[in-house]
């Protein structure tokens, strides 16, 4: 008897130490039970570039589409895609790309569309035929044209409710082209605005909003209260928020610099400027930029992490998110690969939330790691999520491969015992829709299912 009890004991201390596989818990039933939770969710998507329907980018035609849906992916980015043969044959493409998909059946940027294949299509793609390949290409195109489609894909299969797109290509355009969809107030351009010559885009252009405003900027404090009044105009059309995504394109560290060492740049064209004088001009903006979110009262999302690497460390942000409690950061991205300082900031400054947008797309692992870890560090309101895609494949695979994530993550947690199931289930719902509403409240004036 007491080699009996002996042995069971330390049968339940190998099931508390040794590590729990993603393999084995997809197969409990607890999982189960949390993954049909957290697919049951009308989700808020916080983040995504979905265009007006007759401006998304499509094939040229039924044998390019699948080709097209993969180079509008993440895909593209660290794989290879061979480029459409001159002899415009899908079965060249076809063959021509294999050693890429083959390369790639790991990847997180490859999987997240496996999703869409399968649910919507029908479709095994790691196993998928030349000829099953064409008939798949050929309903894919035949579906880009059909608008009701892509509403079908978002907000019935994927099941998004509402979904804050991000108009990169229209930074000062805030209307919504959907029922579904919700503005944000692309500030990025707006830092550059020492000079009109910095815009080329009229829908980026601050001067052409402050002439068609009869406003004057012949000064940085006209400058200044014109960005005042593109972030009043956003609010006022709608948009929740202000979004950054300057880590694609310089440090993330943005000195609080004095307003005369600003004024130098003003008025000059960048051929004039040392780079010096333009990272004081973008920081002094950056920081009235931050000062403008909370007095509207606008969380700011900030990408940050996997952009320009050299920079991107959401650290650097520390003493501008320190120096202005009022304001309301979201770290996008989750700071990839930077999870665990992301979940120290939060952690550490109460005006700090975190969005796991695009996490699970770049590396799935992280993903479910970082899920962990914040609820480890950081209260579960404070974590949101988003699809950033912008084709509706890419969108239904990315929003699946997230909610399993999230799922994965939590069973986890509750086989570990360091979760009750009952709060999993809670937080599940928490972080797909119940922190966005309560991040921006007036989404819910928005909300168009039935409870």
């Amino acid at each position: 008897m007491r080699v009996r009890a002996a042995f069971l004991l330390f049968a339940q201390v190998l099931l508390v130490v040794l590590p729990i596989h993603a393999e084995d818990v997809k197969k409990t039933d607890v999982y189960a039970r949390i993954k049909t939770d957290v697919d049951a969710v009308s989700s808020i998507n916080t983040h995504d570039h979905l265009r007006p329907f007759d401006q998304i980018p499509r094939a040229a035609g039924p044998d390019q589409a699948l080709r097209h849906l993969w180079a509008s992916s993440y895909f593209g980015w660290t794989h290879p895609l061979a480029a459409w043969p001159e002899s415009g044959s899908f079965d060249d493409w076809w063959k021509n790309t294999q050693p890429g998909f083959a390369n790639a059946r790991a990847a997180s940027c490859y999987r997240y569309l496996l999703p869409a294949f399968r649910d919507l299509y029908g479709v095994d793609f790691d196993a998928i035929t030349a000829d099953e390949a064409r008939k798949l290409s050929q309903r894919i195109y035949e579906n880009s044209q059909n608008e009701k489609w892509l509403h079908e894909v978002i907000t019935e299969r994927a099941n998004v409710e509402l979904m804050l797109v991000d108009p990169y290509w229209a930074r000062l355009d805030f209307s919504t082209h959907y029922p579904f969809t919700v503005a944000l107030c692309n500030v990025t351009s707006l830092v550059r605005g020492f000079h009109p010559s910095e815009f080329d885009n009229p829908l980026d252009d601050p001067y052409r909003f402050a002439e068609k405003h009869e406003m004057e900027i012949g000064s940085l404090d006209e400058y200044v209260a014109v960005l005042d009044r593109i972030v009043l105009e956003a609010k006022q059309a709608g948009a929740v928020c202000l979004k950054s995504t300057l880590a694609y394109n310089r440090t993330l560290r943005f000195d609080n610099v004095a307003k005369e060492r600003a004024a130098a740049a003003f008025g000059r064209p960048r051929k004039e400027l040392t780079p010096d004088e333009v990272r004081d001009f973008e920081d002094f903006v950056m920081w009235r930029l931050v000062e403008l979110s909370a007095k509207h009262d606008l969380p700011f999302q900030i990408h940050t992490g996997h952009a320009r690497i050299q920079g991107s460390n959401p650290m650097l942000l520390v003493d501008m998110i320190q120096a202005n409690p009022k304001t309301k950061f979201i770290l996008f991205h989750g700071g990839f690969p930077w999870i665990d300082e992301t979940g120290l900031i939060a952690m550490r400054f109460r005006n700090v939330w975190i969005d796991s947008c695009w996490l699970p797309t770049l590396s799935y692992s992280i993903g479910k790691r970082a899920y962990q870890e914040w609820l480890e560090m950081v209260p579960s309101n404070r974590i949101m999520w988003g699809s950033d895609s912008g084709m509706a494949e890419a969108i239904y695979g990315s929003t699946e491969f997230t909610r399993q994530c999230l799922a994965e993550a939590l069973a986890e947690m509750v086989l570990r015992g360091d979760l009750r199931e009952a709060d999993a289930h809670r937080i599940g719902r928490q972080v797909m829709r119940e922190n966005a509403l309560e991040m921006f409240p007036t989404l819910r004036k928005r909300l168009w299912r039935k409870p």
